[in-house]
C-alpha cells in the first residue's frame, strides 16, 4: 500500500514551488493614492501648478478681470469729469494709494487714475472679443482643411492665403475708415475679420495629424459619423496648439487696439481706452510724461501677462518642452 502520507506532502511542496507568493492586500487606509495614467490635460495642469510663471500670470490676468468687471470697487470718480481749474496737468501723488490724484491728472482736469482703471475694460473686451471670434471661424475652417482635404483643403487654404497677404493694421485701418463711429463691437469685427489666418493655419496642422492616428481609423471602421469623428476624437486631440496661439495672440490683439486708438482710428470718445490716454499723453510728455507712462505701462502689464500664460501654457501642452 502507497504512503499516502508522503505523497499529499510532495504534492503540497510542488503547488507551493509552482504558486506565486502571496501579496498582502494594501490597507484601505494607508492614504496612499493609487498612480492612474494621466491625460494630456492632465499633465498640462500638473506642469501648470508648478511654473511660477503661470501662478504670476494668472493672478496678474485675474486682478485685470475683476477691474474691467467691477471698476466702482477700485474708484468712485468719474474718469469723465474734468476740472481745468484745480487740476490742469496735475502732478501724481504716489503717496494717495487708490485717490484720484494717485497717478495725477491729464490736460482736461481727469483723474488718470480713473480712467486707467475704466479703460480696462474696453481693452479686455476687444482682446477677448476678437480672440473668441479668430478661434472660432479660423478653427473651424482649419479643421475642414484638415480633416477632409482634397478640393476643400484647397479652396479654404487659397483663402487663407489671400487674407494672410493683407497687411493686419493696415487693412484694419482701411476697414475702420468706413465706419464714422467706432464701438468696442465695431474694432472687434474689424480685427477679427483679418486675424483669423494663423489660427486656421495652425489648425489644419494639428488636425491633419490627429486624423492619421489609430483611435481615429478605428472609429471610421467602427462606422461612427463624420461630425462625431471630428468633435469626439479629433477636435480635442487637436486644439492644444489652437489653445497656445490663441492666448498669446490676445495681448497682440489688446495692442492692436490701442495702436489704432493712439492713431485715432480705433475707439472714440466717450469710450474710454488706454490708446486714447496715450495719444492725449504724447502731446505733453515732455513736460509731463505721467500723462503717458501710466496708461502705457498698464497696456504693458496686461500684454505681458497673457504673453506669459501663453508661453506656460504652450510649455505645458508640449511634451518636447518638458
Amino acid at each position: 500500500m502507497p504512503d499516502v502520507t508522503k505523497a499529499q506532502t510532495t504534492d503540497a511542496a510542488a503547488v507551493d514551488a509552482v504558486a506565486p507568493p502571496a501579496v498582502d492586500a494594501p490597507a484601505k487606509d494607508s492614504g496612499k493614492k493609487s498612480d492612474k495614467p494621466r491625460s494630456l490635460w492632465g499633465d498640462a495642469w500638473y506642469d501648470l501648478r508648478h511654473r511660477p510663471m503661470f501662478w504670476v500670470s494668472s493672478v496678474l490676468l485675474v486682478l485685470l478681470l475683476v477691474i474691467a468687471a467691477f471698476p466702482g470697487w477700485f474708484t468712485s470718480v468719474d474718469p469723465r469729469d474734468g476740472d481745468l481749474v484745480n487740476h490742469y496737468l496735475g502732478k501724481p501723488q504716489l503717496g494717495h494709494f487708490f485717490q484720484p490724484d494717485w497717478f495725477g491728472y491729464d490736460q482736461q482736469g481727469r483723474s488718470i487714475y480713473s480712467r486707467v482703471i475704466h479703460g480696462t475694460r474696453a481693452s479686455i473686451l476687444v482682446g477677448v472679443g476678437v480672440t473668441a471670434l479668430v478661434t472660432l471661424l479660423g478653427g473651424l475652417l482649419g479643421m475642414l482643411a484638415g480633416y477632409f482635404g482634397g478640393w476643400i483643403d484647397s479652396m479654404i487654404s487659397r483663402v487663407v492665403d489671400i487674407f494672410f497677404g493683407l497687411p493686419f493694421l493696415l487693412g484694419t485701418m482701411v476697414v475702420l475708415n468706413a465706419f464714422t463711429e467706432r464701438k468696442v463691437y465695431v474694432v472687434i469685427l474689424a480685427l477679427a475679420c483679418l486675424g483669423w489666418t494663423s489660427i486656421a493655419r495652425v489648425t489644419r496642422s494639428s488636425v491633419i495629424t490627429a486624423k492619421q492616428a489609430d483611435y481615429v481609423t478605428a472609429a471610421r471602421a467602427l462606422g461612427a459619423s463624420t461630425t462625431r469623428i471630428l468633435f469626439r476624437h479629433v477636435m480635442p486631440n487637436a486644439i492644444a496648439p489652437t489653445i497656445v496661439v490663441a492666448t498669446i495672440a490676445l495681448g497682440g490683439y489688446i495692442s492692436a487696439e490701442a495702436t489704432l486708438s493712439f492713431l485715432g482710428l480705433g475707439l472714440s470718445d466717450p469710450t474710454i481706452s488706454w490708446g486714447i490716454d496715450i495719444s492725449e499723453g504724447s502731446k505733453v510728455i515732455r513736460d509731463n510724461p505721467h500723462t503717458l507712462l501710466f496708461p502705457a505701462g498698464m497696456l504693458s502689464l496686461t500684454v505681458f501677462a497673457f504673453i506669459m500664460l501663453g508661453d506656460a501654457v504652450r510649455d505645458a501642452l508640449d511634451p518636447k518642452l518638458r
